[in-house]
């Protein structure tokens, strides 16, 4: 193109010069300006042609270049896409170690007492003894119950939870060791292994979490102190505007009032229900109502006969227990740390069914032998306790235990088979009761110490004085406790 642009410059070129005959006419000059203005026009459009031909071939070199550091950037693109998911994958792989690394924590426990009688000789006249530990503890200087928990998710289905008690004769006890699940839907949860019971209020709080250095009367006379049990419960939290909630246990039936009948299937079945909310900013509420039924093959138990000589009785039935408790607690606009009160009470019904044996056989010189006949009992107890941080880290609290011996039939006495009332202690017309209060300071979430005096009348004729000095310190991450 550029080509025929100059050959066409130079024919008109050609044609000017050829006409110098003509210059003295006007009109070959008019031709001549025409000729010079068309020359002019040709070479600024050759000029503007060829500075496009120019402009075009570097923007064709930039071109190429750029998409010769494309294809390198690309490929370094790719090498480091590699290289991130390589350390991707091994970041996560770190995480997914550190994340199965279980919280630890440990609760150490100890007691000073003093007591006006012997905590080796404690029972609670009118009610059968549970074989748990719910005496006082030892004289003078003593460990309580340390507790060492070690909880993590096992993974985005389950949690995992294992807490070991530490007792003051050197011995471990595994307190609680379930699976939960974390993603059943509607509401629903599952746990499963051994694990404190739901019903009632107190039972599922762990000791060192407790108001008062021991358990109510009514946990002690009822359910050896707290009813721990190997087995499997459901939850289900309903949609509501306040807290209800509604549960289901199956489990081995081990713990007192049953014990372990070595026989297939579900030993003793528990059914709760809860509700709760609050009541403008500074009140909150809940209450529940349990029942939990069990049954006992051959549940042996000492007793003292007439003479004083040590006899051995024994259970066979089913034990059933209701609960109904309740729970208050105050603290102005929701702000606990300054100062709050606290208000809890239950009530407990128990009857017992089935055939009770006497045995002296292992007496040195028998009056009876072995003996059985029927046995029922409609037993029920109550507490009410207060608590009250009057000042940031100062509590104070009283609580009062009721027991009542209620109707108690043994067929043995009934039936005239020989042993008499005065044989058994389940008869004595004795209703226990206890008084106690308590202070405490926390100079800490992580610590408190608590004095605490009691008058206990559990036993028909001997009032126990009693002074307690308990220390409880937390080491390492542990869970809130429950409401």
């Amino acid at each position: 193109m550029v080509k025929a642009h100059r050959a066409a410059l130079a024919i008109v070129s050609t044609l000017a010069s050829s006409l110098p005959a003509l210059a003295q006419d006007s009109e070959l000059g008019r031709v001549r300006e025409e000729m010079k203005q068309l020359q002019r026009n040709y070479e600024e459009r050759m000029q503007a042609l060829e500075k496009r031909l120019t402009d075009a071939e570097s923007r064709a070199a930039r071109a190429e270049k750029s998409a010769t550091q494309a294809e390198q950037s690309a490929s370094q693109a790719g090498r480091s896409a590699s290289q991130a998911e390589e350390t991707a994958v091994a970041a996560s792989r770190r995480s997914g170690e550190n994340a199965f690394n279980p919280a630890i924590s440990l609760i150490l426990q100890g007691t000073w007492a003093r007591t006006s009688q012997d905590p080796n000789n404690f029972f609670i006249s009118g009610f059968m003894p549970s074989g748990g530990e719910v005496g006082p503890p030892k004289r003078s200087f003593g460990l309580g119950e340390s507790e060492l928990a070690v909880t993590a998710n096992i993974d985005p289905f389950f949690r995992g939870v294992l807490i070991a008690s530490l007792s003051a004769d050197n011995t471990v006890e595994v307190e609680e060791a379930y699976f939960q699940t974390l993603a059943l839907s509607k509401g629903f949860t599952l746990k499963a292994g051994r694990f404190l019971s739901g019903i009632g209020y107190q039972n599922e709080i762990h000791q060192h979490a407790w108001d008062f250095q021991d358990a109510p009367l009514a946990y002690k006379a009822f359910l050896g102190g707290r009813y721990i049990q190997a087995g499997m419960q459901v939850r289900w939290l309903a949609p509501s505007p306040i807290f209800v909630e509604f549960g289901a246990e199956l489990a081995s039936g081990e713990s007192f009032p049953g014990n372990d009948r070595n026989k297939n299937g579900a030993g003793s079945a528990a059914l709760f229900a809860h509700a709760g909310g609050d009541i403008g900013d500074s009140y909150a509420w809940r209450t529940g109502l349990s029942y939990l039924r069990t049954s006992a093959r051959n549940r042996a138990f000492q007793d003292v006969d007439s003479l004083g000589n040590s006899v051995t009785n024994s259970f066979t039935g089913r034990a059933k227990v209701w609960i109904l408790d309740g729970v208050l607690k105050w603290a102005p606009n929701g702000n606990s740390t300054q100062q709050n009160v606290k208000l809890q009470a239950e009530y407990f019904r128990s009857a017992q069914d089935g055939t009770l044996t006497y045995d002296d056989s292992m007496l040195a010189a028998p009056v009876f032998g072995t003996l059985a006949d029927s046995f029922k009992a409609r037993q029920s107890s109550w507490y009410a306790q207060g608590v009250w941080q009057f000042m940031p880290r100062w509590r104070v609290g009283y609580r009062y235990d009721a027991l009542r011996r209620g109707s108690v039939d043994i067929g043995i006495v009934n039936n005239g088979l020989g042993p008499t009332a005065a044989d058994f202690s389940l008869l004595g017309p004795y209703n226990p009761s206890r008084n106690a209060a308590m202070i405490d300071f926390s100079p800490s979430e992580f610590s408190r110490l608590r004095l605490q005096l009691a008058q206990d009348k559990s036993r028909m004729g001997a009032t126990d004085n009693q002074v307690f000095i308990q220390y409880i310190h937390s080491l390492g991450p542990h869970g809130a406790h429950k409401f």
